[in-house]
């Protein structure tokens, strides 16, 4: 009789497991027994799935794909005995990856982690926090959370937020350097940069009188990769830095950034959303978190009238 899930659950545990001996003691089978599996499943498919050696096994790139496709396989057979036998319910339960960028994983992820386990207690969550563009299937995530334009058709996204992007400055900067008219001020400022994507560093402007948008290229004497690093040296006062506003609304309504330039804004938008790996039977966790995200995160990044409408005098009159 065919078992391919059981193949997949032994597979799954070598690999994780680095060793065919744990595999066998996790799972009740010998180490030759764990070895013959896998040896069917790669004669099967043709290809290596697992690198042999003295000590452990590592999966081969193969066997990484294989290994991702196989634990959502087990997640989905899990998750349907989970419905059936609840009566139609599923409970979300079970380890969730997630990837985000750390500007964002601070300013709204990690404060909502003790509301979402609060709800789903049996969810185990593991966050990583990076700037740098990773393959969901190759790292094993579930979920990245990310801006811009969407590259791999195979995965979809959700959109969680959208916020104004915005040239920033510090009071003690514009105390010390002067504050920037017109955009072609700005070869006499320090325009911070980031290292990670050249777009970024041509900043974009609406001119007054026609509507057209033209980009700027601007320098700095410093570059970084991420916007949470970027407010950071802007609230030093070290440059003029452009960013989503959603890094730092909280510091603009506090007094400790403010806009320029706004007059010439051309009103882009940073958005960002929730990747994952489509297929029709999503993970009851994977679901629940987006969900859960999306409702919390709605309306978040438009501040009040009266707070924008505030911030943008104030920067005018600087």
């Amino acid at each position: 009789m065919d078992n391919r899930a059981g193949e997949m659950e032994v597979f799954v545990a070598a690999a994780e497991l680095q060793s065919f001996s744990a595999a066998g003691r996790r799972l009740g089978l010998s180490p030759s027994a764990v070895s013959k599996l896998i040896t069917r499943i790669e004669d099967r498919l043709g290809t290596r799935l697992l690198v042999r050696s003295t000590r452990i096994v590592t999966p081969t790139p193969e066997g990484e794909i294989y290994l991702a496709r196989a634990k959502r396989v087990l997640s989905e057979i899990t998750d349907i005995e989970q419905l059936i036998s609840s009566g139609g319910k599923v409970v979300p339960r079970g380890p969730l990856r997630i990837n985000a960028s750390l500007g964002f994983g601070e300013r709204y992820l990690l404060p909502l982690v003790p509301d979402f386990l609060a709800l789903y207690p049996e969810v185990e969550l593991d966050i990583s926090l990076t700037d740098g563009v990773i393959a969901l299937i190759e790292e094993r995530t579930d979920i990245a959370i990310r801006s811009g334009a969407m590259n791999d058709s195979a995965l979809k996204a959700r959109k969680l937020l959208e916020s104004r992007r915005v040239i920033i400055a510090s009071p003690s900067y514009v105390e010390a350097h002067g504050i920037p008219r017109n955009p072609h001020d700005l070869a006499r400022h320090n325009c911070l940069t980031f290292n990670f994507q050249r777009r970024l560093n041509e900043w974009p402007f609406q001119n007054e009188g026609t509507g057209d948008i033209y980009r700027l290229p601007v320098t700095g004497n410093t570059s970084v990769n991420s916007g949470l690093v970027m407010k950071q040296l802007c609230l030093s006062g070290t440059g003029l830095g452009r960013v989503g506003r959603f890094h730092v609304q909280r510091e603009i309504e506090a007094g400790l950034l403010f806009p320029v330039l706004e007059d010439f804004n051309p009103g882009d938008m940073e958005v960002i959303h929730a990747v994952y790996a489509g297929h029709e039977h999503l993970a009851a966790r994977v679901r629940a978190f987006i969900d859960f995200l999306a409702a919390r995160l709605a309306g978040e990044a438009k501040p009040s009238a009266e707070k924008l409408n505030q911030a943008e005098n104030d920067s005018k009159s600087a």
